[in-house]
């Protein structure tokens, strides 16, 4: 049985790891030229229950504690005054439930795990043409051709293999307009006393500015608004929509570099599904995406390893193993994501510093 996993993103590099791991041959198709073409992103909290659970599926529990980053879990929101409103820290001595791990060295991890073989990079898949006994021939964008039995298409929010099984589309929630901060401790020692080892919120009126902490040592920056489309925003543009805020908060903008990355916020509708395939499924971004808000990631990793292990318990059924997958994604990511929205909108409200002071301290 061949299978075709569109998509070197954490989800697609689970369900080929798990899948490595019982003897099941897969190849990953990612459009990256190596796995060093682009920044993969800031860092992440892995749940115990999902991106943690995966891990372990994979046999990676170990390796993942000795580049997971416990200090990470800190936390603190601030208002548009930095006042301070929570500061959530890590249980001295004791491993975090949900210990922070930068995406870029949690996807070396997996890929290490692979055979060099596994991974076609270059491959930027434009389509897939069903073949009349099954299965589908793959055309890619500079001229590469392959065939498979089952495709699996792990390629994210604006999936090209999604249209496959469904017509859903996802819809705007918000824009984040990112910047980073180099060397932080040398380069800006208050700015990063004032984020400290983790994250830090400053939650304003439909607005807000957040900044994390990576392990080699920058600090993202990130504005999120709900001004619709791709505005071209540079750093004096951002400074002005925060004029009115505390110059600690706004410095964050000020030491950012010169280049200015916008990020459009979708969703898929929330209980999205659709009729199985007996050739063809989804996974992460592609069936279920989410506002960022901690779940999108751990999501898409719990899926790989509950498609591989449907997989490795159906050898030569890929149907059964689909159905049974994806009855059980649909029911445990709607609840999630429907929250998910929730969380993102109450983030982005007029009462947001209020709201997520009370949240925190219903957790405490």
């Amino acid at each position: 049985m061949r299978i075709a996993i569109v998509g070197g993103g954490l989800g697609g590099l689970v369900l080929a790891c798990v899948l490595h791991r019982h003897g099941v041959d897969a190849t990953v198709y990612e459009r990256d030229a190596d796995r060093f073409a682009r920044s993969q992103g800031g860092s992440l909290d892995l749940h115990p229950g999902s991106g943690q659970h995966a891990l372990a599926e994979a046999g990676l529990s170990q390796p993942f504690w000795s580049i997971a980053r416990p200090e990470g879990d800190d936390l603190r929101i601030l208002d548009p005054q930095g006042r301070l409103l929570v500061h959530k820290r890590p249980t001295a001595g004791a491993p975090p439930a949900r210990p922070e791990v930068d995406r870029a060295a949690l996807r070396d991890l997996l890929l290490s795990a692979l055979p060099d073989d596994a991974i076609a990079w270059a491959h930027e898949f434009a389509a897939a043409t069903p073949k009349p006994g099954g299965g589908f021939a793959l055309h890619f964008r500079g001229g590469q051709r392959a065939e498979c039995d089952v495709l699996v298409g792990a390629d994210g929010a604006h999936s090209r293999v999604r249209p496959l099984v469904t017509d859903a589309q996802p819809a705007y929630e918000s824009t984040y307009t990112e910047l980073t901060v180099e060397n932080a401790d040398q380069r800006h020692p208050e700015i990063a006393e004032l984020v400290g080892p983790g994250s830090l919120w400053c939650l304003g009126v439909n607005q807000n500015l957040s900044a994390q902490r990576s392990g080699d040592g920058s600090i993202r920056v990130a504005v999120a608004t709900l001004s619709n489309g791709t505005p071209d925003l540079d750093k004096t543009a951002l400074l002005r929509m925060f004029h009115d805020w505390d110059p600690r908060l706004t410095a964050l903008i000020e030491a950012g570099d010169d280049i200015v990355n916008c990020r459009i916020i979708e969703t898929m509708p929330v209980g999205t599904r659709w009729d199985a395939r007996p050739d063809v499924t989804l996974l992460g971004d592609a069936a279920h995406l989410m506002p960022p808000v901690g779940e999108g990631a751990n999501q898409a990793m719990l899926d790989g390893a509950e498609l591989a292990l449907a997989l490795v318990a159906h050898p030569g059924d890929p149907a059964t193993a689909i159905r049974g997958y994806e009855e059980a994604m649909f029911s445990r990511t709607a609840p999630i994501a429907d929250r998910s929205v929730r969380i993102h909108a109450q983030m982005l409200s007029p009462t947001a510093a209020e709201d997520m002071t009370r949240f925190f301290t219903r957790r405490a």
